[in-house]
């Protein structure tokens, strides 16, 4: 490998922006992070920008809705990485008009690291939030011509595994300890992920010549996991048998129109992933994807079972 490309990570102060911050720091990349000058004197916010510091991050003042100075803060790098939050993933076709206003950027991750979006059965509310305008982008950024790398992680530990993938979660978020609701049969298979390794797998990724044009899929063999599976672990590791609540499709379908926000944004993409199995019903083919453990074996992961040991 040769030198490290310069990196832009677009909502670096976010929740995955901040992993993907320190993992591209970390990784030798020279790192620069697009703040807004709000963020930078928010007090609330000090504590990352302070970290960005100590890991020798350069920050660059812009905004996604100016476009000049997103085209001044383009220049500065060859790799950009987007990681902002769902309710402006419509907004990153700014974005791709300023890396092609730029010209010479030679990677766009967007904002994904979630399902597929187009290989997902998706229903609303889900679907209209979170799905279409993925895939919007997605059809953007294939009509641009922009080289680009599509990451693909399914389930995030830190926003699932606590409450064990439940609809309607605990606060505080912690695994159920009397009874288990099972969306469907409970045998479609989720993946779930460390939002470092994520980081980790998709830096990685950025000046590999193999994920060019592809999605890659975070699918770690030990962090593929059934509702019924999932349910089996936990118990074995309090030594304590839960009550199991079945909630078939049928049902399902009914209560997600009645549900409040945020259960029925969750209990939809729980359909998706736990009835119709949309994070592994297909298989990875070479024409349009490659898998993270397959290029990376080295890459240590935190597996589903490490992860549960904290909250027993």
């Amino acid at each position: 490998m040769g030198s490290k490309s310069k990196i832009l990570i677009v909502g670096g102060s976010g929740y995955v922006g901040q992993i993907m911050v320190e993992a591209s720091a970390k990784a030798g990349h020279p790192t620069y992070v697009l703040l807004r000058d709000s963020t930078l004197s928010n007090h609330s916010k000090s504590h990352v920008i302070n970290n960005f510091k100590t890991l020798g991050v350069h920050f660059i003042s812009g905004d996604l809705h100016d476009h000049e100075s997103l085209v001044k803060a383009i220049k500065e790098v060859e790799v950009v990485i987007s990681t902002v939050g769902h309710n402006h993933v419509a907004d990153q076709l700014k974005l791709i008009s300023a890396i092609k206003e730029a010209g010479h950027v030679k990677r766009f991750l967007p904002s994904e690291f979630g399902n597929d979006v187009d290989r997902v059965h998706g229903i609303e509310p889900v679907k209209s939030a979170i799905f279409a305008p993925k895939a919007q982008i997605r059809r953007a950024l294939e009509a641009s011509g922009i080289p680009y790398t599509i990451v693909s992680s399914n389930f995030l530990d830190g926003w699932f595994l606590p409450s064990l993938a439940q609809p309607e979660p605990s606060t505080p978020h912690v695994p159920p300890r009397d009874k288990f609701v099972i969306i469907g049969d409970g045998n479609p298979k989720a993946i779930f992920n460390k939002e470092e390794d994520v980081g980790n797998y998709t830096i990685r990724a950025v000046d590999d010549p193999r994920t060019l044009n592809k999605i890659l899929y975070v699918r770690p063999p030990n962090n593929i996991y059934s509702l019924n599976d999932l349910v089996t672990l936990w118990e074995n590791k309090i030594g304590k048998t839960l009550q199991k609540i079945y909630v078939p499709e049928a049902q399902v379908l009914k209560q997600i129109p009645e549900a409040e926000y945020p259960v029925n944004m969750r209990l939809s993409l729980f359909y998706s992933t736990f009835v119709k199995g949309d994070h592994t019903n297909f298989d990875i083919e070479p024409s349009f994807g490659v898998e993270a453990t397959e290029l990376y074996p080295d890459v240590k992961y935190t597996t589903v079972d490490q992860y549960l040991d904290k909250f027993v």
